[in-house]
């Protein structure tokens, strides 16, 4: 039996709706919201499967917890395949980066791409907007809208969304960015809703339940190489490939008397280079160039009255945490810095700085971390076990 609306918008305020539903309990909660709001809802669920084709069970129980969902709202839902696009684009680009040495985004790159951009291409642009169960907000400032972080700081998702177009969050709504998770929980008990005890999902966008390394060995496989300390150029171990291990690493190394953290690759010779702390200035850094700088709503240097530097904070991970720092633009092929405030650690060249206001409110942007323009000379270690110099990649 369809359930009774509780709390009808003034029907000038209904729209028409299409929410992205994945099982868990998020968007689940976005469903009774919106519901309950009077809105006219059509549920989505976008179905990926494993590289070879086939078809992932954890997605099968996923679609029938979308089905109850729908059933008992009385809403329709549609299964929308993406899986060529996916591979054909995130996982292509994943790979390909993670093969160069460099430290890949998926998730920020599934929903530019998939989520927010074949979905839209297919269904999504029908309605009036999409709505989706991340923790996130969207902030109207001088008539312009702006990402904006979620009440929630240990769950705000907005450095997965800072590469979306301005078009693309104009169509959005984050139902779920004034609520923490405990509050969203709760709202899924109350209702009874059929995940309101599934746990949340972890692990690579569409493929949770794919280990990262499993995932890379099947594609990239191994190639044992070198482990050298970078003080001293000293060989303390082995490891399985480059494509393994991302720059501030710690867990997985394998490697006694640590911590030891990754602080260097050297993808040619498949070598890395690691340190134990002794010199911290190997594991930290405070200058982060940026290529292919993505700003959401506006380019704030491009304002008649923008300063030479902006100041900002920022993020280099997923994180509750904000840095400070300032902005400055180098040049006109989209290169900027970031001088950061404070030592930050593990800079990944490949991953992306997520740009906030100084408030940390609005998310402005994002850009790819490159590698450091200025070359020093370190030892490197040869497949002979000689040692020569080479530049600092």
């Amino acid at each position: 039996m369809k359930e009774e609306i509780r709390n009808p918008l003034p029907p000038e305020e209904r729209k028409k709706i299409a929410v992205l539903v994945s099982g868990g309990v998020d968007s689940a909660v976005v469903v009774d919201t919106l519901y309950h709001q009077g809105h006219d809802l059509h549920l989505f669920y976008i179905r990926i499967g494993m590289d070879d084709g086939r078809g992932d069970c954890s997605a099968d129980e996923d679609i029938e917890i979308c089905t109850l969902l729908a059933a008992r709202y009385g809403l329709p839902l549609e299964i929308i395949p993406l899986h060529d696009e996916y591979w054909d684009h995130v996982m292509d680009y994943t790979l390909k980066t993670v093969a160069k040495g460099l430290t890949p985004h998926p998730d920020m790159m599934c929903n530019k791409i998939i989520k927010f951009g074949y979905f839209e291409e297919r269904r999504g642009h029908e309605f009036d907007k999409t709505a989706t169960g991340h923790y996130a907000s969207i902030k109207e400032r001088d008539g312009k809208l702006y990402l904006a972080t979620a009440a929630d700081p240990v769950k705000d998702q907005t450095d997965f969304l800072a590469q979306i177009s301005y078009d693309q969050l104009s169509h959005l709504m984050f139902p779920l960015g004034d609520l923490p998770k405990s509050e969203v929980r709760r709202l899924a008990q109350e209702a009874n809703l059929p995940n309101a005890k599934r746990k949340d999902s972890q692990g690579i966008c569409f493929l949770g339940k794919i280990n990262y390394n499993d995932f890379l060995k099947r594609h990239l496989g191994e190639r044992p190489g070198a482990v050298i300390e970078i003080e001293t150029g000293r060989k303390i171990g082995e490891h399985r490939g480059f494509w393994f291990y991302t720059i501030g690493q710690r867990k997985g190394l394998g490697l006694s008397g640590g911590p030891w953290f990754v602080v260097r690759k050297n993808v040619r010779d498949n070598v890395i280079y690691v340190s134990n702390g002794f010199d911290t200035r190997k594991q930290y850094g405070r200058i982060i160039t940026l290529e292919e700088m993505h700003w959401i709503t506006e380019n704030p240097f491009e304002r008649p009255d923008a300063p030479d530097k902006i100041g900002i904070t920022f993020k280099t991970r997923h994180t509750p945490d904000f840095t400070k720092g300032i902005i400055s633009h180098l040049n006109d092929a989209g290169s900027y810095v970031i001088e950061s405030e404070e030592d930050v650690q593990g800079i990944a060249p490949g991953q992306f700085a997520i740009v906030y206001t100084e408030d940390s409110e609005l998310c402005l942007g994002s850009g790819m971390i490159s590698l450091p323009r200025k070359k020093k000379r370190i030892k490197r270690h040869l497949p002979d076990g000689e040692n020569s110099t080479l530049p600092k990649e």
